[in-house]
């Protein structure tokens, strides 16, 4: 295993292009969209600039990682070459096909698929090409380069030679790994979906401020962050279809709370446009000053 392609620069994509470089692969990120390749090249420069400060990664690091990644915009030249491809696209079928097929059509017969979903089907998105075998879901956490998990979720022809390639693979980008069986939201999107889902709720029914309600289960329940600033890092169109793809699977404790819909219509996706649950252009400013 030597080279990967990462399919779709986003936040996610960004950061596994990352710990697969740091891992010393030898990586392409692929992206139609040029301005989301130089977005993503912009701020992975700076994600290397952070670990050499704060001694995470040497100089010696830094530099082998940068020179095995590159950038590129035509998906199927990086694909002949490829011996891994983890599409990072978003959570919408119509765009994994678009991308498996291309995958498909390109790929040399060895190479292996990974999908980085959250609660889609691995055996499903596997039928989108000829190889379900060799096909498997390998679902990293946002903050790709600080999260230490990766959930390998194997569809229903996924071999056990293709799991277990994939474990290695995560295990050398610094991960920790649980190997699972699908079923729709996996282990960790189901929970996070729900706790997410009910914070809208309380916060529907006033309960309480987003504030409180975030302090409350950070240090009630210990979690590292509330569900509120999780939401608005993940952003809440990609919460909101989550919990529509749960919510149709798994019945109606998943139906998605109405002020979660609310905000998505009025484009509060959070981080990423500046205001999700929590105002970030306020707190920028304040900062500034």
């Amino acid at each position: 295993m030597k080279n990967i392609i990462v399919v779709g620069s986003g936040v996610m994509g960004r950061g596994i292009a990352y710990v697969s470089a740091i891992g010393g692969f030898t990586v392409s990120l692929v992206d139609v969209n040029e301005k989301a390749l130089e977005s993503a090249k912009n701020e992975l420069n700076l994600i290397f600039a952070k670990g050499l400060e704060r001694g995470k990664i040497s100089p010696e690091l830094e530099q082998q990682a940068k020179t095995n990644l590159s950038y590129l915009s035509d998906l199927p030249k990086a694909c002949s070459e490829a011996d891994l491809i983890i599409e990072a696209v978003p959570e919408k079928a119509e765009i994994k096909k678009q991308v498996f097929e291309t995958m498909e059509q390109y790929a040399p017969e060895h190479c292996l698929f990974a999908t980085n979903t959250s609660t889609m089907s691995p055996t499903e998105i596997a039928s989108y090409g000829k190889r379900a075998d060799r096909t498997i879901a390998m679902h990293f956490f946002n903050p790709v380069h600080k999260m230490p998990l990766v959930e390998i979720v194997r569809g229903l022809e996924t071999s056990d030679e293709t799991a277990e390639t994939i474990k290695k693979v995560a295990e050398q980008m610094g991960k920790e790994t649980v190997v699972i069986n699908e079923f729709p939201g996996f282990v960790t999107s189901r929970i996070s979906c729900l706790v997410g889902n009910e914070a809208f709720y309380m916060l529907q029914e006033g309960l309480g401020t987003p504030e409180d309600i975030d302090k409350a289960i950070k240090l009630g329940l210990n979690f590292p962050m509330g569900p509120f600033e999780l939401v608005d890092l993940v952003g809440l169109d990609a919460r909101l279809n989550n919990l529509r793809y749960l919510h149709e699977k798994l019945g109606e404790k998943y139906r998605p709370a109405p002020l979660l819909e609310q905000y998505v219509k009025a484009g509060r996706l959070g981080r990423k446009v500046g205001k999700g649950v929590y105002d970030y252009s306020k707190k920028e400013e304040l900062v500034k000053k």
